[in-house]
């Protein structure tokens, strides 16, 4: 069975669990700040982008797909298909290499994109395809270009990208270079964990566009002034993605962390604090700044980009509080 072939009872619990997962998507506030995503995550099916995922099982990961013999199992794949939750789509050697976002995280990623009606958006980290679907129907095909470093990554999307009836520019290649044969771009969303923010981004933007990406456990927004020059804050909310891989350096290690309080190694503000600062700070004196401007939250945390460097910065850019990024 192909992954846009289900059975009659399969596409009407498709359908169910869809307007399922919309609503509670809705209850959460997500695209609070954009409504029209509603209808598009409820337009683009899901199921299509995940024919399988993996769940952990004893002794490393389980495979569910859409072509599984045993009825009961395929139901399980589809109800799994739209739940709100992350799915791991690629495992290699036991190391996870892609995956699907949680989907009420990408509504809230998209909604606070700003995406308007004419929008060039580069994607940077092309999963399954799926975001660049969500993409693609708001704004259409030729406006979304998505790049992922693995060939069988970008071979995968297009294929679950065209069982939707969508055809955004997919392309393989470094996504820490960007698409300089697509720019300028009005908005860069990456769907890849960053430890820094790459220099190429600015350069292929027009000026005032939104850049968007996880980095150090937050979403970081910039909003770009020119070619060599991007600035914004952190949002309030967690994150945690698949790493960039490509020509961007793993980020630094944070250290030994064995002299800190317990509190604060098991602090989830303290741990995006330690992880903005790694290289740059010990985890002795991350901490002593954490508790010294009071366990500041994500938002009081930014980045600039200037010419061919970056760094972050808590409370002003040009304040006493700034660390170089990679």
């Amino acid at each position: 069975m192909g992954a846009h072939a289900l059975d009659d009872d399969l596409e009407d619990l498709a359908a169910s669990a869809r307007a399922d997962l919309v609503r509670e998507i809705d209850a959460c506030g997500a695209w609070a700040a954009d409504p029209a995503w509603r209808e598009v995550f409820a337009a683009v099916p899901r199921h299509l982008f995940v024919p399988y995922y993996y769940v952990v099982a004893r002794g490393g990961y389980e495979r569910r797909w859409c072509g599984d013999p045993d009825p009961g199992r395929r139901r399980e794949w589809l109800r799994g298909a739209y739940a709100d939750a992350p799915l791991a789509t690629r495992v290699r050697d036991g190391e996870l290499i892609s995956s699907s976002s949680q989907p009420s995280l990408m509504a809230q990623m998209l909604s606070t994109l700003r995406v308007r009606d004419g929008d060039a958006v580069l994607e940077i980290g092309a999963g399954t395809g799926y975001n660049a679907a969500l993409l693609a129907h708001r704004l259409g095909d030729g406006r979304v270009t998505s790049i992922d470093i693995d060939p069988e990554i970008t071979e995968s999307a297009r294929q679950h990208l065209a069982a939707s009836g969508h055809h955004p520019a997919v392309v393989t290649g470094d996504g820490a270079r960007g698409v300089p044969e697509r720019a300028p771009f009005d908005r860069i969303i990456a769907t890849c964990a960053l430890s820094s923010v790459p220099r190429a981004w600015p350069a292929q933007c027009r000026p005032g566009a939104r850049i968007l990406a996880p980095l150090a456990t937050g979403l970081i927004a910039l909003e770009v002034r020119d070619a060599g020059h991007a600035e914004g804050s952190f949002l309030a909310t967690p994150a945690y993605f698949v790493p960039l891989r490509g020509g961007t350096r793993p980020g630094p290690d944070p250290g030994d962390l064995g002299g800190l309080p317990h509190r604060a190694r098991n602090d989830e503000g303290f741990r995006f604090v330690l992880a903005l600062t790694a290289g740059s700070l010990t985890p002795s004196e991350a901490y002593t700044l954490w508790e010294h401007e009071e366990r500041p939250t994500r938002e009081r945390f930014g980045i600039t980009v200037s010419g061919d460097r970056a760094r972050a910065w808590l409370d002003d850019p040009d304040g006493p509080h700034t660390w170089p990024l990679p």
